[in-house]
């Protein structure tokens, strides 16, 4: 039996079916897999109807936030180490002031260890330290955005929840520590599940793939049925793919050319591409916080396939980029 790999995006009002629920984006074909390896293209109305609504419906709001149109996360590291932005954020007030700085964006990302190439993990302890102030410090200042915490650790994300975080980012997607499951099912927050091969000290030491993208859907796949069997509600589900996370400039470009493919999930996707080396490589942008522009180019190219979150350090100019884009698509 064919394997429906995902749709193939189409921009503007069409004559198909929305795109993962989006406003701005349709697909009448979708591509299909067999079980001997080989691709094949179909008509989007021949697909069961279970099909056709996995890639087409809308995607469970987020924290109030409705999916038909592209969310802008805000990142707020909390450290002295991350690949662009460490030591720019160093207590509670430097937080308040960047979340306020970001006053445009639909979600805060509050970060408190570095998980960029080479990092080391951080005691729990310490990043605790480093993110519930800030974001306790956040609520205090009357800020009311979601937030979420970028972390791996259950004790860190009960920390932050309890100090007003809203949803847990993942970036092993419970595979760091399980127990971190259990507590987004007991208290029913969202998730996003990230794919990493290896940890961020070793990821990108020569990362090999058969299939990028196929294996990225399949492990992706596996970490949701995982958060299903600890009880977490499919509806607050959200995948990611991991960008950068034990992945060759190659295979970036083949997850971001196949970024619809993940609409077969049936869940939100969510992007993080915002300053990363590959964007510089092939942007002519040595320094991270020079690589706005491209970033900026592949946020669009991420919401014309349906990505429902973009990830993002310059908030401000990625939310003007999307309001000029929308307007284009006839969305104002």
């Amino acid at each position: 039996m064919a394997r429906v790999l995902g749709p193939v995006a189409r921009l503007g009002q069409g004559a198909g079916l929305p795109l993962a629920g989006s406003a701005f984006a349709w697909f009448d074909t979708v591509v299909l897999r067999d079980a001997g390896g080989a691709t094949v293209t179909q008509a989007a109305a021949k697909l069961a109807t279970e099909d056709q609504a996995r890639l087409s419906g809308a995607r469970a709001p987020l924290c109030g936030l409705s999916l038909d149109r592209p969310r802008i996360m805000g990142i707020v590291n909390v450290t002295p180490d991350s690949f662009s932005d460490g030591g720019d954020v160093t207590n509670a007030a430097a937080a308040v002031a960047r979340a306020k700085a970001m006053a445009r964006a639909d979600i805060l990302d509050i970060g408190g260890e570095s998980t960029r190439p080479g990092a080391d993990t951080i005691s729990i302890a310490e990043e605790i330290r480093r993110v519930a102030p800030a974001i306790r410090a956040i609520r205090d200042a009357g800020i009311t955005t979601p937030i979420s915490i970028d972390t791996r650790k259950a004790a860190v994300a009960e920390a932050a929840l309890d100090a007003g975080a809203d949803i847990v980012n993942d970036v092993s997607a419970f595979a760091y520590d399980p127990e971190l499951a259990d507590l987004v099912a007991a208290r029913g927050v969202p998730v996003c599940l990230m794919h990493a091969k290896g940890d961020p000290a070793t990821m990108q030491q020569n990362p090999q793939y058969d299939d990028v993208l196929l294996e990225v859907l399949d492990h992706l796949a596996e970490r949701v049925g995982f958060a299903l069997s600890r009880g977490v509600a499919r509806d607050r589900l959200i995948v990611d793919p991991g960008i950068g996370f034990g992945k060759t400039q190659a295979h970036n470009l083949a997850l971001l050319a196949g970024l619809p493919f993940l609409h077969d999930l049936g869940l939100p996707v969510l992007l993080g591409v915002s300053r990363k080396k590959f964007i510089g490589t092939i942007g002519g942008a040595e320094a991270a916080k020079d690589r706005m522009p491209g970033s900026l180019a592949v946020a669009l190219h991420g919401a014309a396939m349906g990505a429902h979150i973009l990830r993002v350090h310059d908030v401000a100019e990625t939310a003007q980029a999307l309001a000029l884009w929308q307007a284009v698509q006839g969305q104002v």
